[in-house]
């Protein structure tokens, strides 16, 4: 598979977790990740973000600027969407296949802060 932002090829990883084994692909240039439906899910709530997520988030965020972005399983263009928790992560997303992060996001999305908690209830506060 290859990476639906920079075109080069994806390495499957395998993570052994308390949920049993999860496999997921990273990009071996931008370190980017594709996570199959529920596998983010699943290493968010079980694992170490800074171990999986080493990728440059300087580079991650020239690439989230990437619009047209399609599915690496099944060539359909993503829906680019914001995480309802932390409104500045913008994720990929193929509501068959599952979700890309550029490298930084993950770590990201995993620790969410106070400040991230702020920014929601403003957002709720202002009908965000």
């Amino acid at each position: 598979m290859d990476c639906p932002k920079c075109n080069a090829a994806m390495d499957e990883q395998d993570l052994r977790t308390l949920e049993g084994l999860v496999t997921y692909d990273q990009c071996s240039s931008c370190k980017g990740f594709w996570f199959d439906t529920g596998e983010a899910e699943k290493l968010k709530a079980t694992w170490r973000p800074d171990f999986i997520d080493d990728g440059d988030p300087e580079v991650g965020k020239q690439l989230n600027a990437l619009r047209d972005v399609d599915c690496p399983r099944c060539g359909k263009q993503m829906e680019k969407i914001t995480d309802p928790k932390q409104r500045h992560i913008q994720l990929e997303t193929c509501s068959e296949h599952g979700v890309f992060m550029d490298a930084g996001e993950f770590k990201d999305y995993k620790n969410e802060t106070l400040m991230d908690v702020f920014r929601g209830v403003v957002a709720v506060i202002r009908g965000e």
